[in-house]
């Protein structure tokens, strides 16, 4: 469930991120950053059956560069939504699908 910082509404998870449009940043300590198509990775997420949250999401992801460079995975420092266009697209999930979620989200 959202939060609110300043009297705005500040997204918790995958989903609210995916619902308001808000592309999804994963900054690892090295400086390279990912961003995210919201609806992809919320539906990469809901198909394993993964928690969504950004604490519990955090610990999914890992940055390819430093997996290169030192032979592990090393997970990133934060999850933020920015307004940029998203570099990597996963499978989006079907709009029927997306309607039926957001409807029970809803309800």
């Amino acid at each position: 469930m959202a939060r609110y910082r300043d009297g705005l509404k500040v997204a918790t998870c995958l989903f609210e991120a995916a619902a308001w449009h808000r592309t999804v940043k994963v900054i690892c300590r090295c400086g390279h950053f990912g961003l995210f198509h919201p609806h992809g990775v919320w539906w990469h997420f809901h198909r394993r059956g993964w928690d969504d949250n950004f604490g519990a999401a955090r610990q999914k992801f890992w940055c390819r560069e430093c997996a290169r460079r030192l032979g592990k995975r090393i997970r990133p420092n934060a999850i933020d939504l920015v307004d940029a266009s998203p570099q990597i697209t996963l499978t989006l999930p079907d709009e029927r699908e997306w309607k039926r979620i957001v409807n029970r989200f809803r309800g």
